[in-house]
Order: C-alpha cells, then sequence, then structure tokens
C-alpha cells in the first residue's frame, strides 16, 4: 500500500500514517531490554518493521502504529513494542508517550542499519546447519544425537530449527530420532536445474484457466517494484532485493489458482533462499529485474495473459543465463 499524505478528509491507511512531520520536542522515554539482548523472536519482529519502512519508503516523521505492525507481522503487539523500542536505542524510531512511535529517519537513511539485521541470521543454529549441508561436512542421514553434540545444543533448540527445516522441504524425519537431506540446490547443476524447472511451471500458471490476478496486489506489486527501479535498488541490499523478487513470483503463481504450482513456486522460493542469502555479498543489487517485473505486471493488468507468460518466461531465462553461466552462485569462501 502506498504511503498516504495528511487529509482530514479521508480515513487514514490501514498502515504507516503521515501526520504533522514536526516530531514531539519533549524528551523521549528510553527503553533498556532486561536481558540486554532480543530473542530471536524479536529480532524478526525488528527485522520486519525495518523491512516494511524501507518498502513503504517511510519518511521522517511518519508513525508507526503498533497494532497494524502485529497484524501485518502476524504477532502479538508485545515483541512489536519490544521491537521498536530498540529501534529508538538505535535513532531509527522516536517515542512519545501520548502520541506512539514515529520515524526519526527517512527509510532511505537506514542501509547500514537494515543490513545489520538482515545479515544477522533469525536462528544462527539453521544457517550454520544449512552452511553445512551445503559444504557437504554432514551426511546424507544423521541423528539428532550427533547434531546436538555437533553443534552443542540442547534438544529442543534443535527440534525447533529441524521442524522448520522439514516445513520448508529439505529435511525428513526417518524412523526413531534420525533425520534425512532431502534435494538441495548444492551446486551449480542443481542451481541450473532449479530455473529450468520454474521456466517450465510458473509460464504455465500464467496460462492457466484458473488465472486471476488480485486487483490490490497487482498494484501493490507493481508499486513496490516500481519503487526499486526509480532508486530503491541503490539502497537495498541483497536480502530486500531478492525477498521483493520472491514475493512477486509467489504472488503470480497464487494467482494461477494451481496449488502445486503456487506450493513448488514457494518450496523453490526458500530452497533458493538458501543460496541466495550465501552469496548475498558476492553480486551487486540491479534493477534490470524490476524492470522485466512491471512489464510482466503491465501485460497482466492489460489481461494480455501470453504476453505475460511469454516475458515471464525469458525473465527466468534471462536470469538462469546470468546466473548460472557467470560461476557466481558457489564460489569458494
Amino acid at each position: 500500500m502506498a504511503k498516504s499524505q495528511t487529509n482530514a478528509s479521508h480515513e487514514p491507511p490501514p498502515m504507516a500514517v503521515v501526520i504533522d512531520l514536526r516530531l514531539p520536542n519533549r524528551p523521549m522515554s528510553t527503553f533498556e531490554h532486561s536481558s540486554g539482548a532480543l530473542t530471536p523472536l524479536q529480532t524478526r519482529v525488528t527485522r520486519e518493521i525495518l523491512a516494511f519502512a524501507r518498502r513503504e519508503d517511510l519518511s521522517y516523521g511518519d508513525r508507526l502504529a503498533e497494532s497494524v505492525l502485529a497484524e501485518k507481522i502476524g504477532t502479538s503487539r508485545t515483541p512489536v513494542n519490544t521491537a521498536l523500542h530498540h529501534l529508538v536505542s538505535l535513532g531509527v524510531v522516536v517515542y512519545d508517550a501520548n502520541r506512539g512511535f514515529f520515524m526519526a529517519k527517512s527509510a532511505r537513511d537506514l542501509t547500514d542499519i537494515a543490513s545489520q539485521f538482515f545479515d544477522e541470521p533469525e536462528e544462527p543454529l539453521y544457517l550454520k546447519i544449512a552452511e553445512d549441508r551445503l559444504a557437504r561436512r554432514l551426511p546424507d542421514v544423521i541423528s539428532e544425537a550427533d547434531l546436538m553434540r555437533h553443534y552443542d545444543v540442547s534438544r529442543s533448540a534443535l527440534r525447533r530449527v529441524l521442524s522448520l527445516m522439514q516445513e520448508e522441504g529439505w529435511l525428513e524425519r526417518q524412523v526413531g530420532h534420525g533425520w534425512q537431506f532431502m534435494p538441495m540446490i548444492d551446486s551449480v547443476e542443481a542451481y541450473e536445474e532449479s530455473y529450468l524447472f520454474r521456466a517450465a511451471i510458473e509460464p504455465t500458471g500464467v496460462l492457466s484457466p484458473t488465472f486471476s490476478a488480485d486487483r490490490a496486489e497487482l498494484n501493490e506489486l507493481t508499486r513496490r517494484q516500481q519503487y526499486i527501479v526509480d532508486g530503491g535498488y541503490l539502497s537495498m541490499n541483497s536480502i530486500e532485493l531478492f525477498e521483493e523478487n520472491s514475493a512477486f513470483h509467489e504472488t503470480i503463481a497464487k494467482w494461477s489458482g494451481n496449488r502445486f504450482i503456487a506450493q513448488s513456486v514457494r518450496r523453490m522460493d526458500r530452497l533458493r533462499r538458501l543460496v541466495e542469502y550465501r552469496q548475498a555479498k558476492a553480486r551487486k543489487p540491479r534493477k534490470e529485474q524490476a524492470v522485466e517485473h512491471l512489464a510482466i505486471l503491465d501485460a497482466i493488468a492489460q489481461h494480455d495473459l501470453l504476453r505475460a507468460a511469454a516475458l515471464l518466461r525469458d525473465h527466468i531465462e534471462g536470469a538462469r543465463r546470468a546466473k548460472v553461466h557467470a560461476k557466481e552462485v558457489f564460489l569458494s569462501e
């Protein structure tokens, strides 16, 4: 949803509200988390708030409503409140006891802070296991006991991460306490196969007889991709750009009305995320893909689905040639 301008004759939008841009001049309350560090949930919520602010291109003085953020992030107001107060301590947000939380800086000026949060893993153990598996330091089948000893973690902490990996489709529980790793994008060949698979199913989804684009989602995707083209790619880090890219492809797959296409694209993005995050620093963000995204969305808006499918196939094929043939995906660290 685009950021709205102050207008007394209209109801405020459900997201951030632009109000009097003069921030309160009274001293702001301070907050310090009792544990001295954010929990994984609080870290994720903080990251989501930063991502929202940058996606909406919020400006100095824009309001951050706790209830709305909680609904959009999918959590209670408690971790949102903690995350906002943490952002106050970082100078990103200011707090007024009577009026709430407001942006202390333009979202475009938060590149360094956003990078720190996106580079910091929400669940370090998750990335450790992913790294070791991608580097083939873990066998195809391994027990919970071996994983607990190897990473020096409790069973409850390990199972939380293993459950997430199982949900994402790259780990499967075996009889007893064993776990088997499923095929992953762990080589240049597998990476190319993933693009060939996507080039086969994503355009097919657009041509599905049940394809139906949601107008509000279409407008929102267009706005977000246009923001990238208009300069957002200069301040957004590689992970932010990947997440926007994923949202684009998964939303179009959802519009297909075919649950198997939607699930396949979502699972492929989860598998790609491991590789993209691992190599995020090895590539410079570009705006070309957003330009191509806009052309696809325009064709969908014009109900020219044949052209949209052709553009989508060309887009995926172009990405395959650029990334796979460049041999930059599985660089040695």
